[in-house]
């Protein structure tokens, strides 16, 4: 039996926060949970930290200074260097027009804040399987 969970215990998650406190305890939680966790803190770092750290998925705030999180993430999504890893939003903006315009932008999934952990371990969860594919043993 293929074991999912498995692909949390190797995976690096960029989380982009710029609430210190949001940032230090979704960090501290993804981390026990066996992910290597690298954050910035803005947009340009996030791109930057993308394409030195090649993390396997990204949690992007929406609401950053400078580069917010749906151009951060147009931009991570126009690159072929960096165009196949996974987006997540994390936003408090719940309207449904939110979330479409984080689809439009290239986000591969979508939570509200306050930030289910469960909840959002699933999608984590479900979008790593999917890039690792079937067949994938790394």
């Amino acid at each position: 039996m293929n074991d999912v969970s498995d692909a949390f215990m190797i995976s690096k998650i960029l989380l982009v926060e710029d609430n210190e406190s949001n940032r230090d305890m979704l960090s501290r939680r993804l981390v026990r949970r066996g992910f290597e966790v690298v954050t910035a803190a803005d947009g340009e770092s996030a791109i930057r930290i993308i394409r030195e750290a090649k993390p396997d998925l990204v949690l992007m705030d929406m609401s950053l200074p400078g580069i917010n999180g749906w151009d951060a993430t147009r931009i991570i999504k126009s690159s072929s260097e960096t165009s196949a890893i996974p987006v997540v939003a994390l936003t408090a903006h719940a309207m449904t027009s939110d979330r479409e315009e984080a689809f439009a932008a290239g986000c591969n999934g979508f939570e509200t804040k306050p930030i289910e952990m469960d909840k959002l371990l699933a999608t984590i969860d479900g979008l790593l399987a999917r890039k690792r594919g079937p067949n994938a043993d790394a």
